[in-house]
């Protein structure tokens, strides 16, 4: 189903790095939402209309909170314009990072979701070097051109390395257009 609404976007700093955690608040109500495409995006409130494909209740244990919220997952998006947090969008509260929902994960366990070698997906901040990481990471959006569209079903810690990557490589982010762009990349 199509919503209009405003979907608030914090990244908060968990075990694994940064994560982004967002707040859809429509006029059928108000949603977690923790889909990996919100990786890609800034802090900020997104107003649009949203593409929601599920709508479900879920749990979480964090800082001695059990927390309940109804989820919503968010298939696409078209944005209409984009604001700064307001303060009262800015609300601390401890959140896991939806990594760690998953099945726990070694080196080797999380080589084999990402596809790449393992001492590269235990690097934090997401620097790949030119000797065909770069290949293995981006699979079939590799070469890369002047522009590249992530896919957000992969893995949400390929997704992280994918834009991490992407921005060493001096790509923007477009929000509207879920496009990074980078004038001087090959094409």
């Amino acid at each position: 189903m199509n919503i209009n609404g405003v979907l608030t976007i914090r990244t908060i700093q968990g075990r694994n790095g940064p994560f982004n955690v967002g707040r859809l608040i429509t006029d059928l109500g108000e949603f977690s939402v923790k889909d990996t495409l919100l990786e890609q995006y800034e802090e900020g409130r997104y107003e649009g209309n949203f593409n929601v494909t599920q709508i479900f209740p879920s749990s979480y244990l964090a800082g001695g909170r059990f927390v309940v919220e109804v989820r919503a997952t968010i298939k696409s998006l078209n944005l209409d314009g984009v604001d700064d947090l307001k303060p009262e969008d800015k609300e601390v509260a401890a959140e896991p990072d939806p990594v760690d929902s998953q099945p726990e994960t070694t080196d080797v366990a999380a080589s084999e979701l990402t596809g790449l070698p393992a001492e590269v997906n235990t690097e934090s901040d997401g620097e790949l070097d030119d000797n065909g990481s770069d290949e293995a990471l981006f699979d079939s959006l590799w070469p890369l051109g002047t522009q590249v569209k992530l896919d957000p079903t992969v893995d949400r810690l390929k997704f992280r390395l994918q834009r991490n990557r992407l921005k060493d490589l001096g790509y923007t982010f477009d929000p509207r257009e879920q496009i990074w762009s980078n004038s001087t990349a090959n094409a």
